[in-house]
């Protein structure tokens, strides 16, 4: 699974698009292009279904943090 680091201020994603909304740091795009940071578990989700030009910006952007040093790459937990 895919998450912000734990020393990464979550302040860090605003310079990205992100947007806090509750217990969520969101990047939209216009249309369905969405990515989700769960504030608690740092876990970085995606939107379903992205179509067209909507899927280029979140993309561009994901990879942007990825490039920061923000990602981290952790083993799940079993539920």
């Amino acid at each position: 699974m895919l998450k912000i680091k734990d020393s990464v201020d979550l302040k860090e994603l605003e310079k990205f698009g992100f947007v806090e909304d509750d217990d969520w740091y969101c990047f939209k795009s216009t249309g369905y292009g969405e990515i989700t940071i769960h504030i608690s578990s740092r876990t970085i989700n995606f939107e379903d279904e992205w179509y067209g030009s909507d899927f280029d910006k979140p993309m561009e952007t994901f990879f942007d943090i990825i490039q920061a040093g923000l990602v981290e790459k952790v083993e799940e937990k079993n539920k």
